[in-house]
């Protein structure tokens, strides 16, 4: 008779599950899958990521625009020769233009002629002046081979011997200018992409910190089973990754389509004038292979940033449960 109570007794006890069962089966409740507060996180990723990816944009287009800026001035010199009563100008233009065409690196030489001249100032002057009383220089541009430095300190010497009043324009104080401009806007639009990123991490440990007190009594008892640190923080980091990439895709997908439309429209009004000034500003609108490979990789950086976020997060936390 004992023999069979302790029989029934054994087979009527309920079966304790196992530490490694029991993760298993708390996996879709450690972290819901859908929340308010998630689908708030998942606004805010999207948002986060829309406006770093304009940025990231922006940086592109100004490097771009920037080094289309540089080539097209480094490829072209300018001469300047001032007219004076007591000598011929067209006779000093002649002998710029041959002093010009003599050096090594040159391509070729185009002298403006006066009226040409004239028309240079029409932006700053208006148009239906009469120049003829006022002593506007000739211009001289001395178009550089492509791939080749020319010296131009003999240039420059024999000019000033041979030709008074002339001088040469190199614009490498513009070029210099223009590079320190692109590359503080380049440092701004980096340091604007650096306070989203850390925005979005400030709001990721504040999403896992409230995911982790709202599921604050599953978290414990998993903790006291055996259930280890680097299991739960795995939870917390999976979710918010796939969080962070389906976040990240739609902001990203959202700038490329803007930039991409934006690119359209500038190709429908090719040829105007309003175009051929925002192409003289900004140079080529469409981001190309670059900048669209700069923005897959940004929702990547994103995805990454919100689970290794999210993970130190729940590591900090679990161990100051202990």
């Amino acid at each position: 008779m004992a023999a069979q109570t302790e029989y029934y007794q054994e087979e009527q006890a309920p079966v304790r599950p196992a530490v490694e069962d029991v993760p298993m089966r708390a996996e879709a409740s450690i972290v819901p899958a859908d929340s308010i507060s998630g689908r708030a996180l998942l606004a805010v990723i999207a948002i986060m990521t829309f406006l770093a990816a304009l940025t990231l944009g922006a940086v592109v287009l100004v490097r771009s625009a920037a080094g289309e800026w540089q080539s097209a001035v480094a490829r072209e010199i300018t001469i300047q020769v001032r007219p004076s009563t007591d000598r011929n100008i067209e006779a000093e233009v002649q002998k710029a233009v041959a002093l010009a065409s003599a050096t090594p690196g040159v391509s070729g030489v185009r002298p403006y002629s006066k009226e040409e001249s004239g028309r240079l100032l029409e932006p700053w002057l208006g148009s239906g002046l009469a120049l003829d009383e006022l002593p506007v220089p000739r211009m001289i541009v001395v178009r550089i081979t492509p791939g080749e430095t020319p010296d131009l300190a003999p240039l420059r010497k024999q000019l000033a011997e041979q030709i008074p009043g002339s001088s040469l324009d190199d614009h490498r104080g513009w070029v210099d200018r223009m590079r320190a401009m692109a590359r503080s806007a380049v440092a701004v639009g980096l340091a604007i992409l650096a306070m989203v990123l850390a925005a979005t991490m400030l709001c990721v440990m504040f999403a896992t910190r409230g995911a982790m007190s709202t599921n604050r009594q599953i978290i414990e008892v998993l903790h006291v089973v055996g259930a280890k640190q680097g299991f739960i923080a795995g939870e917390f980091q999976r979710h918010f990754l796939l969080l962070g990439l389906k976040g990240g895709g739609i902001g990203g997908a959202g700038a490329m389509l803007l930039f991409a439309l934006v690119a359209l429209i500038s190709d429908w009004f090719k040829g105007s004038a309003g175009e051929s000034q925002a192409g003289a500003l900004f140079g080529n609108l469409s981001l190309g292979l670059e900048g669209y490979g700069a923005m897959i990789g940004l929702v990547v950086l994103v995805a990454a940033v919100t689970a290794g976020t999210s993970r130190l997060t729940v590591q900090r936390t679990l161990r100051s449960m202990e």
